[in-house]
Parts: C-alpha cells; structure tokens; sequence
C-alpha cells in the first residue's frame, strides 16, 4: 500500500489533499507544526507535529514514504524577504535533501501559475520569471529550479503551478487580501478588469495532487503542470459577482498595469511609516496579469478533471471570511 506524507496538512491545500485522501486506499500521514489546527474530519487520522526545520523529524516523518505532498508554505504578498528565505526558502530546500535522503520516489511540489507570464506561462516545464519586487515569488520559482536539478530516474519530482485559491478552509489568499480593501473604495479595476482571475477551488487542487500521488511514471523525472479550475473568469466578471451577490462596493475607476504598479510600488515605499498593510502591492497587481495557462497537460498526464464551478467556490469562501474573518487579514502569513 502506497504510504504518503502531507506536509503543511493545516494548511489550504493539505487540508484538501487529506480530506480526499480519505477516499483513497493508501496510508497517509499528516505533517504539521500544531495539530490543534488540524480539520476536525481529520483529527482522527495519523497526524505527527514537529518542526519542519528540524531534520530529525523528517528523517522520522519521511521513513518508508513512497510520496511527499509539499503543500508547507510561508507565504508573503510583499517585501518579508529575511522572513520568506529563512521560514520558507532553507526548510524546503532541507526537507527535499531529506526526502531523497529517506529514498522517497515522488514529491509533489505545491507552486503557483503566476511563476511565469505571456506566451511561455503554458510550458510549465520552462523556468519561472522572476520579479525585483517580490522575494518570495523569487524563492518560489528558486525553490522549482532546485527540484528541478535533483530529478531523477529515483526522485520523480511533479511541480503543480495552481491558480488562485478559492474556496473553504482558507489560509492567505487573493480575496480574503481583496475584500476588506474594496470596502475602502480606492481599490481600482486593472484595465477595466478584462484579464483572468485563474480562480482554483481547494477540492479540484486537492485532485490534483491525489492523482499526481497515484499517477504512473512521467514522461520525464521533473514535470511542471498548471492545475486551474474549470472556467477560468475574467476579473470583471468575478467582482461583479461579489458586488451583486454580497454587496462589497465594485470599483469606481480603472487603471493601466504601470499605473497601478507604479501605484503599488508608492505604498510598499510608505508602509513602514503607516499603521496597516498597504491598500496595493506590486504583487496583487502581478496576480491580476494573465497568465495564458490552461489544464490540457493536466488532463493528459494526471486524468485531472476540475469540476468545482468558480461562483461555488466563491460563495463558500466568502461565507467563511465573513463568519470567521474580524480583521483585514496580513499581507505575510505563515499558513504551514
């Protein structure tokens, strides 16, 4: 029986990979810092709390794995660049040395489809752009470049660039960042909002990654595959939605990308003088850019076949802000 460990299982995307799990015949274990954060349909399951940073537990947790799910993140919308190398960039890098220390055969990696733009974004196979605004992007695509290196014909590495999350269960994220800040009326739409928002539930992520788990060989030792829902709507269309349906004010005015970069750019440089996160980053002006990706190879080498519709996905995760959400959530949040 095929034995996997999830990491960052309470987390957005390991808490969906472990709830499907449930439905799969395979011993899985539950990795992470405080089990009290664990789903409760998940307390009952194999769950072992440690430090990811320390290698004697993963020696420990990745004993007799056949496959690691990285789903642990430390993930930051802006700046944070000490935190994001030390609490995210160097654990992973050790906890994939581990990994193919401890013989594992296939590691999943959790990254996202903004690791590139334009024509080439599609080729998840192909390099991720960098940025000179957003470290944590920059460790993200390092941290890719780096499986990519250690691939081999024993250390089958499948790369998952996922769109937005959306849906239950949610840990940072675009709209939970977005909303709060519409409600203050200076949040503007980004060429009239006519670009994606790659919108991706949490249940069709967690498809994802358990198909990639079971999967045969691949056709190549590192393989990057973009993972979306199944629409992909335009970022009109999705605050349009939010408007009607929940009644957060829609934008008033509309903006360039150099102008709402540039904007972006004038409120990281006041934040240390400002008692909030700032209303704009560079990088949600990043994400709202297209990134021309679709779920063809997916569907090819997975069988992955997203199901959850976006306006679903969307009500789901509103209903949880608004029950659980009192404060504008930070812009730099451990969700490990």
């Amino acid at each position: 029986m095929k034995r996997i460990v999830v990491l960052g299982a309470t987390g957005f995307v390991g808490t969906h990979v472990a709830l499907r799990l449930k439905n799969e015949e395979c011993e899985f274990i539950l990795a992470c810092r405080n089990a009290v954060h664990i789903h409760p349909k998940l307390k009952h399951e194999q769950i072992i709390q440690g430090d990811i940073r320390d290698r004697v537990y993963l020696a420990k947790l990745f004993h007799d794995a056949d496959v690691v799910i990285n789903a642990f993140s430390w993930t930051a919308l802006y700046g944070h660049e000490q935190e994001s190398k030390e609490l995210f960039f160097e654990p992973t890098i050790a906890l994939i040395d581990t990994a193919i220390a401890s013989n594992v055969t296939r590691f999943i990696n959790l990254s996202t489809a903004s690791a590139a733009n334009g024509d080439i974004a599609n080729n998840a196979n192909i390099k991720g752009t960098k940025t000179n605004f957003w470290p944590h992007l920059n460790n993200v695509i390092e941290i890719e470049e780096y499986l990519r290196k250690k691939a081999n014909a024993h250390f089958e590495v499948i790369n998952l660039r996922c769109g937005l999350f959306v849906g239950e269960h949610y840990g940072l994220g675009l709209l939970p960042i977005l909303l709060p800040r519409l409600k203050t009326h200076w949040v503007p739409l980004i060429e009239g909002g006519n670009t994606q928002m790659p919108l991706t539930p949490g249940e069709d992520i967690a498809q994802a990654f358990v198909k990639a788990a079971f999967a045969p060989s691949m056709p190549h030792s590192y393989e990057g595959i973009n993972v979306l829902g199944a629409e992909v709507p335009t970022v009109k269309e999705v605050l349009e939605f939010i408007h009607r349906e929940f009644g957060y004010p829609y934008p008033h005015f509309s903006v360039s990308f150099p102008i709402a970069h540039l904007f972006g750019h004038v409120m990281e440089i006041l934040d240390p003088l400002m008692p909030f996160d700032p209303l704009v980053t560079r990088s949600i002006v990043h994400l709202l850019k297209n990134t021309n990706t679709d779920n063809a190879k997916a569907e090819k080498l997975l069988g992955y076949t997203p199901k959850i519709p976006w306006k679903d996905a969307v009500r789901k995760q509103i209903n949880e802000i608004q029950k659980s959400q009192t404060q504008p959530m930070k812009m730099a949040k451990d969700i490990g």
